[in-house]
């Protein structure tokens, strides 16, 4: 029996209703990814600069442009002081946001998926290695940034973004790796008032973001800053550098109450601490537990930043080894690291860990 032209009407409306069902679900799905996506703003140091330093014109530490640097990965040197990528790259890689490049990189910018300002040498108090980019001007390059997403997406929509973004942190361990060298017997009540300017600088910077819209916070705390190579270089028989490794532990002490007030007194602000003291220590102690073969001296000692070597000497499997230069991670261990910040257990990040914040929308 032929079909009548009603009956083929009815199917057309059938049909054509399925379409806009199905349109509509894929424009509902899409406008909640894009809802969902949280940025990832990144403020630190040399354990963090993807290459930022490259860019300015007052120094030349935390400069990392020249083979071997970032040949594991990259096959050529991209600003990163490592054989490859930095825990941030694996991060935003959680994120499912793009390879960083450096904020100071020339070119366009997609600033809705967030920033990175680190710097190799900085620190949180201005005067910390000046000619580096300091948490000040890091800051003060995220305000630009916030200025540029308004242009963009308007008031209402940028505080969303700010709202649902992480604001990830290393800094720190320059401010007393500069003490300690300026200061090498400063008393324990010198120490204590040091650690408390530190810290003190470090939550305003926080307030200030947490007034701009910031509502997560993550902080990669202060590793075992005794045991990097170039510190047991300079103990004579190899071991830790204990002193330094006590202020890293009374800055991480400081930091954890710090961030416990502020999490009782604002409201909204949550935050997550990795333990990279304890996580680094305990790969430098136990390497063969996490996979590598060496935890204590660099598989490359030459052009390291603050020391020279005229021999210098690669590893011939960076991948063995905790450290690639003498203050620097390697790839495999900056992976290691990036999955704990990620969704490691309360006993090694805390009392959230960033997956948690991020799916807190």
């Amino acid at each position: 029996m032929a079909p009548t032209p009603s009956s083929l009407l009815s199917i057309a409306l059938i049909l054509c209703t399925s379409l806009i069902v199905v349109q509509c679900s894929s424009s509902a799905r899409a406008a909640k990814a894009g809802q969902k996506q949280v940025p990832l703003f990144v403020f630190g140091d040399s354990l963090f600069d993807p290459g930022n330093n490259n860019y300015l014109n007052d120094t030349k530490m935390g400069q990392a442009t020249s083979w071997p640097y970032g040949e594991t990965f990259f096959k050529r040197a991209t600003g990163r002081l490592s054989d490859g990528r930095i825990v941030p790259d694996f991060v935003a890689e959680f994120f499912r946001l793009p390879l960083w490049k450096a904020y100071l990189e020339p070119g366009q910018h997609r600033f809705a998926g967030g920033a990175n300002f680190a710097s190799g040498g900085a620190g949180v108090l201005s005067q910390t290695h000046p000619g580096t980019i300091s948490l000040r001007e890091q800051l003060s390059y995220f305000k630009d940034v916030v200025s540029t997403l308004k242009q963009q997406f308007g008031e209402a929509e940028t505080k969303r973004k700010l709202m649902r973004a992480i604001y990830l942190f290393s800094m720190g361990g320059n401010d007393y790796f500069s003490f300690y060298t300026s200061y090498p017997n400063a008393s324990e009540s010198a120490q204590k008032e040091y650690v408390s300017i530190v810290i003190g600088n470090l939550t305003e910077v926080i307030e200030e973001i947490y007034q701009i819209g910031g509502r997560k916070i993550a902080f990669q705390n202060v590793g075992a800053l005794g045991c990097v190579p170039l510190n047991r270089q300079k103990t004579g028989d190899g071991s830790c550098a204990e002193e330094t490794n006590a202020l890293a532990r009374s800055h991480n002490h400081a930091l954890a109450e710090s961030l416990l007030s502020l999490g009782r007194r604002l409201p909204g602000f949550k935050y997550s601490i990795f333990d990279y003291y304890h996580a680094i220590l305990d790969r430098v102690s136990n390497p063969k537990k996490y996979g590598f073969m060496n935890g204590t001296s660099a598989c490359y000692t030459g052009n390291t930043p603050g020391k020279t070597t005229t021999k210098p000497s690669l590893c011939s499997d960076p991948s063995k080894y905790v450290w690639f230069d003498s203050g620097h991670t390697t790839e495999a261990c900056n992976w290691q690291l990036s999955k704990l910040i990620w969704k490691g257990k309360k006993d090694i990040v805390s009392p959230y860990n960033v997956k948690q914040l991020y799916e807190l929308l």
